[in-house]
């Protein structure tokens, strides 16, 4: 996906090559090549984005690792060894290597193709990372940096209709902070159909995805509980948790049975059979991840009698990200950047990720916006 192509040309005075992170296969940090490679050339639809930040997501460690792949029963912190073209490692299918990871980019529009005209060049932008191509009535869906080459570079290329300007006071490296976090835990929120007092139980509180969990339940006036670290617990509450419990903690001694409305868990592991028991009866859970394992004990009594939903997100719905746009520019959420690194750095950044001893979002920064910055 990055080979060169001898017919290229300059765009908007853009440089004819960048320097990127080039993911070329399954396995540790030697896999990261951060080389010169060609800029892309928006073709017709596509828009052509300088990157100002791009985050630091699970997802681009766990392709890397091949996690995705059904072969693989472990958490996020084994490394899988499934091999260099794991048919089933990616998202969809196998991962396109060689090709550039970065879920999370907000970037400038430098240039636009062929038939674009509602984005204006010099926008400063957040990427919509799902993406519907056959519409919001499928759950077809394809993510940057998965799918297609992202924002582990200086420029990225992206369909016209998945970026979105944003009009606030936020640095670019906390607006990098935005799209994967905040658009997984919306979309659970939206589709769990979390409300004014519904009570939530999130798992994995001080992480990316729970962070913004427990900031986005709390803004539609939910009873947030959160399960974080003893040594997190005041961060997580700062956040807007009415009640912090730990990992070691038995749920239904400390909770009690029924008592919660929707569970939002992206943790899974050992710790699931305890999320549906603390559930009243007719309640939901609601899962886009599995970072303590995928391989579940449910039983199935559980699920039945109590008329629990449960609800899987992957494909974001339409609402999400626009409704995240908003909340932004009204200042009704914070974001949460927990530290930057050089794009030259990513192994050391994504080590750090790995090590969880931070809350919120890491953030990479390509090589003309680190001396910026």
């Amino acid at each position: 996906m990055v080979a060169m192509d001898p017919n290229r040309f300059d765009i908007a005075g853009c440089p004819a090559t960048m320097m990127a992170v080039v993911t070329t296969g399954n396995g540790g940090y030697e896999k990261l090549d951060y080389r010169e490679v060609p800029v892309p050339v928006p073709g017709p639809g596509d828009v052509l984005l300088r990157v100002l930040a791009a985050g630091v997501n699970n997802t681009e460690i766990n392709t890397r690792l091949g996690w995705y792949s059904g072969g693989v029963t472990t958490g996020t912190n084994t490394t899988a060894d499934i091999g260099e073209a794991a048919d089933d490692g990616g998202w969809n299918a196998a991962t396109p290597f060689p090709f550039i990871q970065g879920t999370d980019c907000c970037g400038r529009v430098v240039a636009v193709g062929p038939g674009v005209e509602d984005v204006r060049v010099g926008a400063r932008v957040l990427v919509r990372a799902c993406m519907r191509p056959d519409g919001d009535d499928s759950m077809e869906n394809v993510w940057m940096a998965s799918d297609f080459d992202g924002a582990f570079a200086e420029y990225v290329k992206v369909p016209a209709g998945e970026v979105f300007p944003v009009d606030c006071a936020w640095t670019d490296a906390e607006l990098a902070t935005i799209p994967c976090a905040y658009g997984t835990a919306e979309n659970m929120l939206h589709r769990a159909g979390v409300a004014d007092g519904t009570r939530v139980l999130v798992a994995g509180a001080s992480g990316g995805v729970g962070s913004a969990a427990v900031q986005l339940a709390r803004r539609r006036g939910a009873h947030v509980t959160a399960i974080t670290s003893a040594a997190k617990r005041e961060a997580v509450l700062d956040l807007g948790a009415d009640r912090v419990v730990t990992r070691d903690d038995d749920l239904v001694a400390v909770l009690g049975a029924e008592s919660i409305d929707v569970v939002v868990d992206n943790v899974a592991g050992p710790g699931f059979p305890a999320m549906l028991r603390v559930l009243r009866r007719g309640g939901r859970y609601v899962t886009s991840g599995a970072i303590a394992g995928p391989i579940v004990a449910l039983d199935l009594r559980d699920m039945y009698l109590k008329d629990i939903t449960l609800i899987g997100c992957t494909a974001w719905d339409a609402p999400v990200f626009p409704d995240l746009i908003g909340y932004i520019e009204r200042g009704e959420i914070r974001p949460l950047l927990a530290g930057t690194y050089p794009l030259s750095e990513i192994a050391r950044a994504q080590e750090a990720f790995g090590h969880k001893r931070h809350i919120g979002n890491l953030v990479l920064l390509p090589p003309s916006e680190e001396e910026d910055a």
